[in-house]
């Protein structure tokens, strides 16, 4: 049974977090895992001309991208966070956009050469509702690529998340953890002609290690 979301709660808890999230001094970057400087790089997206990052956060990743000549577009759920994004990285040529993602998907007209999130939407979206509308929005053999945290063994499907610290106003949303053949049969479902879910390492031993899955249209 779909959980409900709540998103204008879950919008207030993103707000809460742009406010810490930025940095003064940040740097264009793309990691797709937890670990600077650590794992695949945006070789993983192939050599796109055209890319949307679902749950693009502060944007660095996007940034990244706009740099080397890629026409970079980025949703956000958080209009602090794409207000943000907007005045620290507008002269890269990155466009934000803020919406809820399944909303804005569905008004888009645009296909993209690929789709990717980095510890974003696809962390925090119904897979059964976001994957068909990505796989609309990709080039023929376009990719989609995202990465989040493992899942926790045994706790499968929706989690519920509180904003951290266990105290305060109760600020929660949900993210959706799976293991990797799941992952690769929602997308399989969803109309990809190819998927693949593996874990990468943490680059100490015994740390989180990081999920990264790829799927092509």
């Amino acid at each position: 049974m779909p959980v409900p979301h709540d998103i204008a709660a879950e919008t207030a808890l993103w707000n809460t977090f742009a406010e810490s999230a930025f940095k003064d001094d940040a740097e264009p970057a793309f990691c797709w895992t937890q670990y600077a400087g650590h794992g695949p790089g945006p070789e993983l997206l192939g050599a796109p001309a055209s890319v949307l990052e679902v749950g693009c956060g502060t944007g660095r990743a996007l940034a990244h991208l706009a740099l080397s000549g890629v026409e970079a577009r980025g949703i956000d759920l958080s209009p602090v966070m794409v207000r943000k994004s907007t005045e620290k990285w507008a002269h890269t040529g990155a466009e934000f956009v803020c919406g809820e993602v399944l909303g804005v998907l569905r008004d888009d007209t645009r296909t993209y050469d690929a789709v990717f999130s980095i510890f974003g939407a696809a962390w925090f979206t119904d897979p059964s509702r976001l994957f068909p509308l990505v796989r609309e929005h990709l080039t023929p053999g376009g990719r989609f690529v995202f990465s989040q945290p493992p899942a926790i063994p045994g706790a499968y499907g929706p989690q519920g998340m509180y904003k951290g610290g266990f105290a305060g106003k109760a600020q929660f949303t949900y993210r959706y953890s799976y293991k990797p053949a799941v992952w690769e049969r929602h997308l399989l479902r969803a109309g990809f002609t190819t998927a693949t879910a593996r874990v990468v390492d943490a680059p100490t031993p015994g740390h989180i290690g990081t999920l990264i899955v790829s799927a092509e249209a």
